[in-house]
């Protein structure tokens, strides 16, 4: 009796001490210079009473809703489930990196809301979805995408984190750039989106040490190991990007042979025989400019480089992307295969099986960023695993 009455005071100290955490970033909400604070009313109104009829997505941590506001602006109400387990920290970390910070290639923040136990995120509203549902999902792609689409998001991507990380002071460290992450507005003008997982980072430090958070198969095999956060992390992750964006794929599909499952390995294989140009989405047709696309291929192999140091800046990725910047020449090391370090099985592989698992192709992440929390096998790496991040705003997958 003693003992349960023992965890009873501990239990309720801990409930009343996050109880006071959420006042005090209620308070801090309402207080944020350039944060609009819905009610929770106004929100529930916008979306029909959150209707299923306007659920254009789900993920890890609740759900999203196409909603008008009250001066009939479009907007995309991410509403967190009380369930969530992405906590209080996380909901003001997106709210104060991308709040006070505005970019056309970032999302568009409205505001939110932390009305009693609500936590709800007001975005502007994206007519085409994710590069994920839109381009790589073959079961439900709806528009063709050409090669100078797929150029023009190659691009802008790389201008938005580019902007992030050497414009925005503090620097910013996405840590989740990722297919679902890239959303597409009425042009197909792409827009970063989800910082969540956002890192502040001080320019005068090399590194930061953190928890390891992502997704794998986007994962920097440096980070997933040691936990030590740079911007080429993002970088690694945009290489990744780039190769989907080009060959119409997922980083990593069970349906292909054994050789060609992992994205970037394959592209390494074809790279060293000359012939990335398989690798190229053939339902762009005729229209592909088959040089272009390799250069980009070669670009995604050059952001992915083993080494984190010989790995490009942002600002130089895209004037490498522009042309302005010649790397046919450009000694292209050996890539950071996910296999290799997948394929150590750690304790953290036996506790991802059974969770959470769907169709997508890879795997959401976090841990303490030790090796032995950081490794996966190579199973892992083609289940969905939300333990971290909401998917995106938009895919419903």
């Amino acid at each position: 009796m003693v003992t349960c009455g023992f965890f009873s005071i501990i239990s309720g100290s801990r409930r009343s001490s996050s109880a006071n955490r959420a006042k005090g970033h209620h308070k801090e909400v309402s207080v944020m210079e350039g944060t609009r604070v819905f009610s929770y009313r106004e929100l529930r109104r916008a979306t029909g009473n959150f209707s299923p009829d306007n659920k254009i997505g789900v993920g890890g941590f609740g759900s999203v809703y196409k909603g008008i506001l009250q001066d009939g602006t479009l907007a995309a109400i991410k509403v967190l489930s009380a369930e969530s387990k992405q906590g209080i920290d996380e909901f003001m970390a997106e709210i104060t990196t991308i709040a006070d910070i505005e970019h056309e290639n970032l999302v568009k923040l409205y505001g939110c809301c932390a009305e009693g136990s609500h936590r709800i995120l007001v975005y502007g509203y994206l007519e085409n979805n994710s590069i994920s549902k839109t381009l790589l999902d073959v079961d439900d792609c709806t528009i063709g995408f050409s090669w100078d689409t797929r150029r023009e998001i190659c691009i802008g991507v790389a201008k938005g984190l580019a902007f992030l990380h050497e414009e925005v002071r503090p620097h910013i460290v996405h840590r989740d750039i990722k297919a679902s992450n890239i959303l597409l507005d009425c042009n197909l003008k792409p827009k970063i989106s989800d910082f969540g997982l956002a890192k502040l980072f001080p320019s005068n430090m090399t590194h930061i040490s953190t928890r390891v958070a992502g997704t794998v198969g986007y994962l920097a095999p440096e980070y997933a190991v040691r936990g030590q956060l740079t911007t080429k992390a993002d970088i690694y992750s945009f290489g990744i990007l780039i190769l989907e964006i080009v060959s119409g794929r997922c980083n990593t599909s069970k349906k292909l042979a054994s050789e060609e499952r992992f994205l970037l390995e394959w592209a390494w294989v074809l790279h060293e025989k000359g012939e990335l140009s398989r690798l190229i989405d053939k339902t762009m047709g005729k229209d592909c400019d088959t040089e272009e696309a390799c250069r980009y291929l070669k670009i995604g192999l050059i952001c992915t480089q083993g080494m984190a140091k010989l790995r490009p800046s942002m600002s130089a990725v895209v004037r490498m992307l522009k042309g302005e910047v010649d790397v046919e020449g450009e000694n292209i090391s050996r890539p950071g295969l996910i296999s290799e370090f997948m394929s150590l099985r750690g304790d953290n592989g036996d506790r991802l099986k059974g969770r959470n698992v769907s169709k997508d192709s890879s795997c959401t992440m976090s841990g303490s960023g030790n090796q032995e929390d950081s490794l996966f096998s190579v199973d892992d790496a083609t289940t969905s695993v939300a333990t971290m991040t909401f998917n995106s705003v938009y895919d419903d997958r």
